[in-house]
């Protein structure tokens, strides 16, 4: 059984829009874009190359696969991490592409639901879910999500999209491993762990 892992970029409460540019997602006039490599370090570099090296492909919602397919087919080629964009396989959830160019890319048909679950089922390695906000939570409520793997960095933003918006599943997490970088930004690598447990002090 593949893996669905989602990785992604947070603030410290918790925004997860718009991290690598002004221009990456103005929705609802979010003005914050960009806001990841002031508060960026060597560090967490080397944990998000970390993420890709033990992955097999990539599942990627139409808006997050858009600014990537704009981006890596013509980004450095000294930059290693651009051959392991291109070379690796992508998985593309969309209402409205009816077809996908960058290399190595296939457009997922009907429900996605059901088809994230025909993934996890398919041979293969473990899938990262890169940003795609509205899909990783599509996948969190149907209990899809087998692992977090966040970086969480030393900014409040106040207002954006959310990973964790309103209306997710409690869930307990199960912490797998958890550091913190010279820069301050929290690297966690989370498995959800059935239902938390209440208690009172």
């Amino acid at each position: 059984m593949r893996k669905i892992i989602v990785c992604t970029f947070l603030t410290l409460d918790g925004v997860m829009q718009a991290p690598g540019g002004p221009d990456e997602d103005t929705q609802s006039g979010f003005e914050y874009g960009g806001w990841q490599k002031p508060v960026s370090d060597d560090e967490v570099g080397a944990a998000i190359a970390g993420w890709y090296e033990v992955s097999d492909a990539m599942l990627l919602g139409r808006k997050t696969y858009e600014i990537f397919a704009s981006y890596w087919p013509t980004a450095d080629p000294d930059n290693p991490f651009t051959h392991r964009m291109n070379s690796m396989h992508k998985y593309v959830a969309s209402r409205t592409l009816t077809s996908v160019e960058w290399q190595n890319s296939t457009l997922l048909e009907g429900d996605i639901v059901d088809a994230v679950r025909q993934l996890k089922a398919s041979d293969g390695g473990d899938i990262n879910v890169v940003g795609s906000g509205d899909l990783a939570q599509t996948l969190i409520r149907h209990g899809l999500v087998d692992e977090y793997r966040l970086t969480i960095h030393p900014v409040i933003i106040g207002t954006g999209k959310r990973l964790f918006a309103d209306g997710a599943i409690p869930t307990a997490l199960e912490p797998v491993s958890v550091s913190t970088t010279k820069g301050g930004t929290i690297v966690g690598v989370y498995r959800p762990n059935g239902k938390p447990s209440y208690d009172s002090y």
